[in-house]
């Protein structure tokens, strides 16, 4: 799994233009869940669109919502864990 030092507001740059933290969160989480980078990895994907969701990108929620619907419980506590943790580091 990924990890981010975050230093302010913003990181992640495409086209040298600085993103906002939650559609770069978004974005992780999108590469998660279509496992564009190797396999697919539903726990990451939902604990990306959680942080997402909780820093204002408009269709994390609705995304978290769909990888869940495939998750088992001890799945998605899994993801709110690491969630959870991502947030006490970052």
């Amino acid at each position: 799994m990924a990890r981010f030092e975050l230093l302010d507001g913003d990181f992640g740059t495409a086209l040298g233009l600085a993103a906002p933290i939650g559609e770069t969160l978004f974005a992780m989480g999108l590469r998660f869940a279509s496992g564009r980078d190797g396999e697919t990895d539903l726990v990451s994907a939902h604990m990306y669109f959680n942080l997402a969701d909780q820093m204002g990108a408009d269709e994390a929620s609705t995304h978290r919502q769909d990888v869940a619907a495939m998750m088992t419980k001890a799945e998605i506590g899994r993801a709110l864990r690491l969630a959870r943790e991502w947030l006490a580091r970052n």
